[in-house]
């Protein structure tokens, strides 16, 4: 996780020095700041901040993985990854779902859109508990 949040740390620290260089830029050259551009940098440079501290605190609390120590190996990587989902159909009704909730807002329909929040709420619990329970439950 250490590369992780260095790239970040990086990618926030450019995104609020732009930012900075961006707002002093335009209020020069168009006699006033471009606050829609200058917004945008900055929200950016904060998404970034998060991800980066997430990545941070993350990486104090777990081993070090081998792609974060210089003197791993290949094979220090070798085995088994994590566990994927061979085939399911929940994340086509979880998109349906958001279709629908999506749907609701463009026409401005609160009964559609609370519809496809709810189908979009079981959708997501059937995706997260595809595996724990029904005829694809895996042993314990």
């Amino acid at each position: 996780m250490k590369s992780e949040w260095k790239l970040f740390g990086l990618i926030s620290a450019f995104l609020f020095i732009a930012a900075i260089v961006y707002g002093f830029w335009t209020r020069a050259s168009l006699d006033h700041m471009d606050w829609i551009g200058t917004t945008a940098l900055v929200l950016s440079g904060l998404l970034c901040l998060m991800c980066f501290t997430y990545f941070w605190f993350v990486s104090r609390r777990i081993d070090p993985r081998p792609e974060d120590r210089p003197d791993a190996e290949i094979s220090d990587g070798a085995g088994e990854v994590g566990f994927f989902s061979p085939g399911s159909y929940w994340p086509f009704g979880l998109a349906l779902a958001a279709l629908v909730a999506g749907i609701g807002v463009v026409y401005w329909q609160i009964w559609l859109l609370v519809v496809g929040l709810l189908a979009v709420l079981v959708a997501t619990g059937g995706l997260l508990f595809e595996y724990y329970s029904g005829a694809r439950r895996t042993a314990e």
